[in-house]
């Protein structure tokens, strides 16, 4: 018998319930009531012998994996004791491995039946009535698990029960149960809430009332019970009572935040915009008003006023308002710079929020990318490597900031402090890392080891970048260039070249290496198809005169000496080495 794991689930999003159908074997390993063995009274001595014999003999061909022994000795059981609970309880995982799931429930319900007052029984009937979608049938079945709940105190069957009856809308049977779990638990805050809900879906209004109010009676120090039964007045039209509760609190608690939110969706409820605007400010410019209440007010003004056309200067007026008097608020600072953002405001504006927001919170990696983002396309590098290297201080782990370091460097010309930027990136590389920056990464060292002469060094860094990412197509067609120039290991190179175009069939620049490639190894009629495809889809000028040298050597290696002279002639006017082009155009050959 396949020995593999059935887990029964729940078949109903409000009542996840973790069935434990799983083998046999760990099916009979759950802690069970202590039983008797029913028939025991009606068994002869012998027959009662021979019953265990085989019972304990089935249980231990179960303990070695021997399913299908184990179930034969069980029907031996159930041959002398038909009435044996435990030998159908037993048997039921393995109809369930089996796929005969009629046959598991029948033995299911023979056990609960036959012993009523094992809850170990009932509970699994339960559970594989709730498993097959009968939930009529696990109600009824959970109603006789917790009959006793004084008794039993079985709390988890108790909330199993109440979803049971929530999904099937039957939220009186939902109250009920729920006056069950409170003689177990007591009365909590979560069983009146689910009660105030209840009642609502059952349209009584006053019960629900009723329930919250009482919660509020037997915690008379709780403003927050106070204030939760004010929200409900609110949002059952009773504006006036609940304004007494909100008044009375902060009366009590001027700082109290949720009793000034609250009062705020008041006068926003009653159209008193003076009195909601007044305690709104005053709200979000308190330090004793916690950032998320801040920040979800503050979202909810600039959505309204994107949704009324208001004018965004009211908006930036109020998060100086705000910052100037929270000037260590990184989060509302932030929400200011993604604001201006999104209005499209010019980027030297947008850059000083941003500014703002890495000066109070420095450790903010977003923000500090979107900035030296901004700064990179205005070739801002002086200001780039000092927020990339500020950046380090406080989130060595993150790489992207060697990146921007060794970049900028780069871009002024100073590669050894570029390369010792990317060096610095690739010692944090961990098991998780972005396998395509872990890639760049190599792939730049390579490009500085090259030009530095390092070509050893050089080489393997182009081998640790492959290894990370194998169709990285700039560094495979980099290194093969590379290795033709040095000329070494000219078939990996080809084979190196070929995957590139593979990867980017129409790139000018990949299609001129393979060409070369082909070339070197004097292959020079494929070398003459792939540098007129190279000619054909090579559109950077930068890169054209290699391109053009390449396809006068190739061509004049082909006999086409006419051909090559032209191309040698159109490489000189882009900017080739005047003493190399004149001496092949002089001896018609590279």
């Amino acid at each position: 018998m396949k020995r593999n794991l059935i887990h029964i689930a729940a078949a109903t999003a409000t009542c996840v319930v973790a069935l434990a159908m799983a083998t046999p074997k760990a099916w009979a390993k759950k802690k069970v009531q202590p039983t008797k063995v029913a028939p025991v009274k009606t068994l002869s001595y012998n027959d009662k012998r021979r019953f265990d014999y085989f019972f304990l003999e089935a249980v231990k061909q179960e303990n070695i994996g021997n399913y299908a022994s184990a179930l034969d000795l069980m029907n031996h059981c159930l041959a002398i004791n038909p009435n044996a609970a435990e030998v159908y309880f037993m048997q039921a995982p393995y109809y369930v491995q089996l796929k005969k799931d009629s046959l598991a429930l029948a033995c299911l319900e023979k056990a609960a039946t036959l012993r009523p007052d094992n809850s170990t029984f009932t509970e699994r009937l339960g559970q594989f009535y709730i498993n097959s979608g009968n939930f009529d049938k696990a109600i009824q079945t959970y109603e006789k698990l917790t009959a006793n709940t004084k008794e039993t105190g079985n709390s988890d069957a108790l909330n199993v029960l109440m979803q049971l009856y929530g999904r099937q809308k039957d939220f009186n049977g939902v109250l009920k149960t729920l006056n069950k779990i409170e003689l177990v638990n007591g009365i909590t805050e979560e069983t009146t809430l689910q009660k105030v809900r209840a009642y609502e879906m059952l349209d009584d209004k006053t019960s629900a009332f009723k329930a919250l109010k009482q919660l509020c009676d037997d915690h008379p120090n709780d403003v927050n019970y106070k204030l939760m039964l004010g929200n409900w007045l609110m949002q059952n039209q009773k504006e006036a009572d609940a304004h007494k509760i909100f008044t009375a609190v902060l009366a009590e608690d001027p700082d109290n935040t949720f009793a000034q939110a609250s009062l705020y969706d008041y006068y926003r409820a009653k159209n008193n915009d003076a009195m909601a605007t007044q305690l709104r400010d005053k709200m979000l410019i308190s330090p004793k008003t916690d950032n998320e209440t801040k920040l979800s007010i503050m979202k909810q003004v600039v959505q309204e006023s994107e949704r009324t056309g208001g004018d965004s200067t009211a908006v930036l007026a109020l998060f100086d308002k705000i910052i100037s008097a929270n000037p260590n608020d990184g989060n509302m600072a932030e929400l200011k710079a993604a604001y201006m953002s999104v209005k499209n405001m010019p980027d030297s504006l947008v850059n000083n929020a941003l500014r703002q927001v890495v000066a109070v919170a420095p450790e903010n990696t977003g923000a500090r990318l979107q900035l030296i983002q901004s700064l990179w396309k205005k070739q801002r590098w002086d200001e780039i490597l000092t927020l990339s290297k500020q950046a380090q201080a406080y989130t060595p782990e993150e790489m992207v900031f060697y990146y921007f370091e060794g970049m900028a460097n780069y871009q002024i010309d100073k590669k050894d402090q570029a390369l010792d930027a990317f060096k610095r990136g690739v010692s944090q590389i961990n098991p998780k890392s972005d396998k395509e920056i872990v890639a760049e990464f190599y792939e730049l060292m390579g490009e500085i080891l090259y030009q530095k002469k390092q070509y050893k060094e050089a080489f393997a860094a182009y081998d640790s970048c492959l290894q990370w990412k194998p169709d990285k197509a700039s560094c495979l067609n980099n290194y093969a260039y590379y290795l033709g120039e040095q000329g070494k290991d000219l078939d990996k190179a080809e084979a190196m070249s070929y995957k590139a175009i593979k990867n980017e069939p129409n790139n000018g620049t990949y299609l001129d290496t393979y060409a070369w490639l082909l070339f070197l190894k004097k292959r020079y009629a494929e070398a003459q198809v792939y540098i007129e495809q190279a000619l054909k889809n090579d559109s950077t000028s930068l890169k054209s005169k290699v391109v053009l040298e390449h396809a006068g050597d190739i061509y004049a290696m082909n006999g086409d000496t006419k051909k090559a002279i032209e191309y040698w002639n159109m490489a000189l006017k882009q900017g080739a080495d005047k003493a190399v082009i004149n001496r092949k155009i002089k001896m018609k050959k590279p």
